[in-house]
């Protein structure tokens, strides 16, 4: 006998019981039926009635009569403003002449040494692979930064910038002395 012969009484034997049990299961389903029918019958859905809707009441747009906050004439004003005041921190900052460090941000200038010379000490800054000598007094970054003292490892400067409300404001700031990253290795 060959294989195949012999699987075959299995397989009837498998499709006999697999029809028994579909056949069984058919009271099953009118059962199931008849007991989804009765819960639609006893639940009733409960849908609260929708509000009405609020009037609307349109509001002119008024922005369009009020002065642009970022136009020129607004900036003049406030410049005017800002050069009659004697105290002002920034007025004595605009009528004096720039020193070439200020054409530079802070994050660009690199503290590498410092000297002193005369009893007076001096900095060492690279910018733009040129190195200059600052000491207290000199001017150096964007925001107006005067050098108010120089140690071996930093120099110290006071900046003026504007707070979130449009003051100008001082405010200390430092650049560090820069190792060279083949003596950090030695």
């Amino acid at each position: 006998m060959s294989r195949i012969q012999a699987a075959r009484p299995l397989a009837l034997a498998a499709l006999a019981l697999a029809t028994l049990l579909t056949a069984g299961c058919g009271d099953t389903h009118e059962e199931l039926q008849a007991w989804m029918d009765q819960q639609r019958l006893e639940v009733r859905p409960r849908v609260s009635p929708l509000v009405p809707p609020r009037k609307f009441d349109p509001q002119p747009y008024l922005a369009s009569l009020t002065v642009d906050p970022f136009s020129n004439q607004k900036l003049q004003v406030a410049i005017k403003q800002e050069d009659r005041q004697p105290n002002s921190v920034l007025a004595a900052e605009m009528n004096r002449r720039r020193e070439p460090l200020e054409a530079y941000t802070l994050d660009s200038l690199v503290m590498v040494g410092s000297v002193v010379r005369g009893g007076v000490p001096h900095a060492l800054l690279k910018a733009d692979s040129l190195l200059y000598q600052v000491r207290v007094g000199n001017y150096l970054g964007q925001n107006f930064g005067r050098v108010t003292r120089i140690s071996e490892t930093e120099i110290t400067l006071r900046e003026i910038v504007q707070d979130a409300v449009g003051e100008w404001v001082e405010r200390s700031a430092t650049l560090t002395l820069q190792e060279r990253a083949q003596e950090k290795g030695r």
